[in-house]
């Protein structure tokens, strides 16, 4: 079928929208209108060169939409479906096996392959090969294809066209505070940036019932939208030493701690604010490929200081979407307050917007499915 992308023809260059043919369904594989699709740094960092996918491509990872079409073997949804995109994974592995996909053994070759496993594309254009199924479904686009796997069935009265980004950039900042660091209640939590993950995780820590979320971000507008969704407080690095800052607030320190800019220097500068046995969680994706942190051996032996890298929120998505989406629909997790709709074929202006801070997660929408 025909469809319409946003495709990237040249690193660090715009988005053209563009006529592409899309294939039928493999056996495997879910074909999705798209009614929206979140825009993600992951996508932004892959069409600029810092994360590996062949060009011309398709990218978005977080799309949102109604099954028209489904393959042969699969049987988890069914036309009509609404439905949200995860990332893929083999689902063989030890890793996949074990219930932790985010950590698949053939992440990469799954999510940034830009084919499928076969080494076909399902995208094409004039019968040559584009750049596909990235994180398993290239969702910048009108339908998208998606393996059965990486595909999560929900509820016909959710509201299917801000939901994109709870299969990536919601879950990863949610499911670093309620999965990977398990926020015990009462603690302290320390976010450093206030986009849409770093905002996600205030809002599990509300849910968690966290004493003290403490949010990090040079945008005066941004730590305004922190202190509405349950943060604590809200610190403008720009105004002195941020653990200066921090025990301030807390005089022993951040009990956790999740890194969401990416910045080795704004780490390392928060490693002296976290408190005895903290745990701290990276989640940013650097610029450099070779940034790191340096780790005061002493000091973190004897603060019991555990520090773990964090993929997609420790999530399996097929429980833990539907698990955000009943908190949303008790009014305790009010994801949609970080997203502000534009239409898909805006793609461009909204990367500028997003560049300079207008929107925390800008979702891009389509037709009536919107």
């Amino acid at each position: 079928m025909d469809v319409t992308a946003a495709v990237a023809t040249e690193i660090g260059g715009t988005f053209d929208i563009r006529k592409l043919t899309l294939a039928d369904p493999a056996p495997g594989e879910v074909l999705v209108e798209i009614a929206g699709v979140g825009l993600c740094h992951t996508d932004l960092a892959a069409k600029d060169g810092h994360l590996p996918f062949p060009l011309p491509g398709v990218f978005g990872h977080e799309g949102s939409g109604v099954v028209t079409a489904v393959g042969s073997a699969v049987t988890k949804v069914a036309p009509g479906d609404k439905v949200v995109l995860s990332f893929d994974s083999c689902g063989h592995c030890t890793q996949c096996r074990g219930g932790e996909p985010a950590y698949c053994q053939e992440f990469m070759a799954y999510n940034f392959g830009g084919a499928r496993q076969d080494g076909t594309s399902p995208l094409t254009a004039d019968g040559e090969a584009v750049g596909s199924a990235f994180f398993g479904q290239s969702s910048f686009a009108t339908h998208a294809l998606a393996r059965e796997r990486n595909v999560v069935k929900v509820p016909d009265d959710a509201p299917l066209s801000v939901l994109g980004p709870l299969g990536c950039g919601i879950q990863t900042g949610a499911g670093a505070v309620l999965n990977s660091l398990d926020c015990q209640p009462g603690g302290t939590l320390l976010v450093l940036g206030g986009g849409s993950v770093g905002l996600s995780a205030v809002l599990a820590g509300v849910v968690r019932e966290l004493s003290r979320i403490i949010v990090v971000e040079p945008h005066a507008a941004r730590r305004e939208l922190a202190l509405s969704l349950g943060a604590t407080h809200a610190i403008d690095p720009a105004a002195g030493p941020l653990a200066e800052q921090v025990r301030a607030i807390a005089a022993e320190g951040a009990d956790y701690a999740i890194d969401t800019t990416g910045i080795a220097a704004v780490l390392q500068d928060a490693m002296q604010a976290l408190a005895h046995r903290a745990k701290v969680g990276i989640i940013g994706v650097p610029a450099d490929p070779e940034a790191a942190l340096a780790l005061n051996l002493i000091q973190a032996q004897v603060l019991g200081v555990r520090v773990m890298g964090i993929v997609e929120g420790d999530s399996d998505p097929d429980v833990f979407i539907p698990e955000l989406l009943e908190l949303h629909r008790t009014g305790r997790f009010p994801f949609d307050k970080l997203v502000t709709t534009m239409p898909f074929k805006d793609i461009n202006e909204a990367v500028a917007a997003q560049h300079r801070g207008d929107a925390v997660k800008i979702v891009l929408v389509h037709g009536e499915l919107s």
